[in-house]
């Protein structure tokens, strides 16, 4: 088991759930049960599945709790750059949010292939 409350990428996915919060709580209500709620449920279980890994008895276990954390992070990219498309997110608040998930993802990475070295 891991301490995930010490993981950099844990303490940098929590920091995005909290910028994308504030990123979509400009969108108009009617995306209130559209890309509000799947963005904020998407960043919100990349650190979510980064705790329940790190939770696990095995560092494989842990792995796959990362890969699942990796998907969830690109499908946030994703619907950072349809918002951007829709015009509900400026291009540098897209941007900005993209290297802050650029940045979750190589963390994200480089953990699973120090995990998978030990093996």
């Amino acid at each position: 088991m891991h301490d995930y409350k010490q993981l950099k990428v844990w303490s940098k996915a929590i920091d995005l759930v909290v910028d994308i919060y504030r990123a979509t709580s400009a969108f108009p209500t009617e995306e209130k049960y559209g890309l509000i709620s799947q963005m904020r449920r998407c960043a919100v279980s990349i650190p979510s599945n980064i705790a329940e890994g790190a939770g696990r008895n095995f560092d494989k276990e842990f792995c796959h709790f990362l890969s699942i954390a990796h998907g969830s992070s690109y499908e946030l990219e994703t619907q950072l750059i349809v918002s951007e498309r829709l015009e509900l997110l400026s291009k540098e608040t897209t941007e900005t949010l993209c290297n802050k998930i650029n940045e979750v993802q190589k963390m994200n990475y480089n953990l699973q292939s120090k995990l998978i070295g030990q093996n």
